[in-house]
């Protein structure tokens, strides 16, 4: 239940305070008094987009806050989803900036416009003139099916697996789209796996065939230098390793006077094995070196081979080319697993559509049970309304193809004169009858949709006198449910209120600002009585507006 509106520099208003009560409440006022301005203003509440234009003081920042009486409406886990603290009473606020930048909060922690209407939506509904426009629309006209059939655990359970058949259906559909093109490059994929293959590839063989080919090249020039280290080592007229022996043998000598020298015996004992074994080894590389022009070829074919392919698919090393081969053959597996793919998805698939079917053929049977029980209730308070002729009916097919709401094809049809032709409520329904209809309708939802509060912007337009008194007491019956606010230009309707509420306007010196305040009995009657009579006030128009009120 709304309990509290608070407005400052909205529009017209520079500051309005109103407590709302339970109950049927009515707000009157002259023709552009700003009744639509508050509504504006609750608007934003809801998660309405806004813009600068609505702030009144361009310098001052537009705050608009409700308070709403939450106990009862099992909003608690909409509030844990978000981590938004939850309390009975909860308090939502909007700013606008001078800037342009908006700000929402909830019990002051900041939330999104998306959270705000998912909240709002259990809240509060705002009947507006430009509704009635919606009795014409399928959508509307199956949400009013499925609100008084109590499916939105069955719709939401069909909705989830619907976009789940959806993606499947997507994916199949990029599965073989992507399968023609592959098969298309399935030749060419063949072609450079095999020529990758047949190389048969070592990860790091380029830098090992580079290095044998410099050596390869370079033969002569290696020769000559194992040979004359060599000779400097082991032929020399007084190699290195007969010089090292000797002045090992001179320390040998002394090392019985010398303290260390038996150190530096061991040192170069070492070393002249070191060296021994550096000669033996250079001998055995010199007589390794051959010039060998067919392995040079050999060398050179496969590093041209190498570098060729390297070339031919832009990488620069053999790794590359071999993640490339397996990357070949991955795409080539996939193409060869392309029908097992194929088949599990139109498995998965099919098993939905029996999932789907089973979930359509159950809100099929809910909407089908209420279908009587909408007919007859708005028939009844049709006849209630001045229209004992209105007939009104659920027209229902059933669709060949799987629909985002189910397999249900919804129309609502009526007939406002004796033996008229049952037709689609656009084509037939007048300004004063369209009110009515929706009224009755709205009168429906309300009691089905459990609804905290709802507010009528005017849906008395087209209809005055005894119809206007009926729609009242619907409103007032509605009202024994739930909150319901009437914003009303009849004084039949303003007179069944619990509550009343005057919106005028108000020059200062400066500029012209809207309020808006409760009506006590004696404003009450002068209120409604001015709405009978006009502005001069009559006996009897005070008398009749007391007869209205009792």
């Amino acid at each position: 239940m709304l309990y509290h509106l608070s407005i400052t520099n909205y529009a017209l208003i520079d500051a309005a305070q109103i407590d709302f009560n339970p109950g049927f409440t009515v707000i009157t006022g002259e023709t552009g008094a700003g009744k639509s301005i508050m509504l504006g203003a609750l608007s934003l509440i809801l998660g309405q987009r806004s813009d600068t234009s609505v702030i009144r003081d361009k310098e001052q920042k537009c705050v608009v806050e409700a308070g709403f009486n939450l106990g009862g409406y099992g909003l608690q886990g909409l509030f844990e989803q978000e981590d938004v603290d939850y309390d009975h009473e909860t308090v939502i606020r909007r700013e606008i900036l001078p800037s342009g930048k908006s700000r929402a909060f909830v019990n002051d922690t900041p939330v999104t416009l998306n959270f705000l209407k998912e909240l709002s939506q259990k809240l509060i509904d705002i009947h507006s003139q430009h509704q009635n426009l919606l009795l014409g629309n399928y959508d509307f006209q199956l949400t009013v099916v499925d609100t008084v059939a109590n499916n939105g655990r069955e719709r939401a359970a069909y909705s989830r697996e619907f976009k789940e058949w959806r993606r499947l259906l997507k994916e199949r559909n990029r599965l073989v789209e992507r399968h023609t093109k592959q098969q298309a490059d399935r030749d060419y994929w063949e072609f450079q796996r095999d020529q990758l293959q047949e190389a048969q590839l070592q990860e790091t063989e380029q830098e090992s065939l580079e290095q044998e080919l410099e050596q390869l090249s370079h033969v002569e020039e290696i020769k000559m230098g194992l040979a004359s280290a060599n000779l400097l080592l082991v032929e020399h007229e007084m190699p290195v390793l007969d010089g090292l022996h000797q002045i090992h043998q001179e320390i040998v000598k002394i090392s019985t006077y010398l303290e260390g020298a038996g150190e530096l015996s061991d040192r170069l004992q070492s070393t002249y094995i070191e060296l021994k074994d550096i000669a033996r080894e250079i001998g055995e590389k010199a007589l390794g070196l051959e010039f060998d022009p067919q392995r040079i070829r050999m060398v050179q074919d496969r590093l041209d081979l190498i570098y060729s392919l390297q070339q031919k698919h832009h990488v620069d090393t053999n790794k590359d080319l071999l993640d490339l081969l397996a990357d070949l053959n991955e795409k080539l597996t996939g193409l060869d697993a392309f029908d097992d793919e194929l088949n599990a998805l139109n498995v998965a698939i099919s098993e939905k559509e029996q999932t789907l079917k089973k979930l359509a053929s159950t809100l099929s049977e809910s909407r089908l049970k209420v279908f009587g029980t909408i007919q007859k209730t708005i028939e009844t308070q049709l006849a209630g309304l001045g229209m004992p002729n209105a007939r009104f009916k659920v027209s229902h097919l059933l669709s060949d193809e799987f629909r985002e709401d189910g397999a249900d094809l919804i129309q609502f049809l009526f007939s406002a004169n004796k033996n008229g032709e049952l037709c689609d409520i656009p084509k037939v329904v007048s300004g004063g009858e369209m009110s009515r209809l929706m009224l009755c309708i709205k009168s429906l939802l309300s009691s089905a949709k459990g609804l905290p509060t709802i507010i009528f912007d005017e849906i008395d337009t087209g209809v005055s006198g005894e119809i206007a008194d009926r729609m009242g007491r619907i409103m007032q019956e509605m009202a024994q449910h739930i909150q319901v606010i009437s914003i009303t230009h009849l004084p039949q309707i303003a007179g069944k209120g619990q509550h009343h509420f005057k919106v005028f306007k108000r020059d200062t010196d400066h500029q012209t600002i809207s309020e808006i305040r409760p009506l006590d009995e004696e404003g009450r009657v002068l209120e409604i009585a001015g709405m009978l009579s006009g502005s001069e006030l009559s006996e009897a128009a005070l008398s009749n507006a007391k007869d209205l009120m009792r």
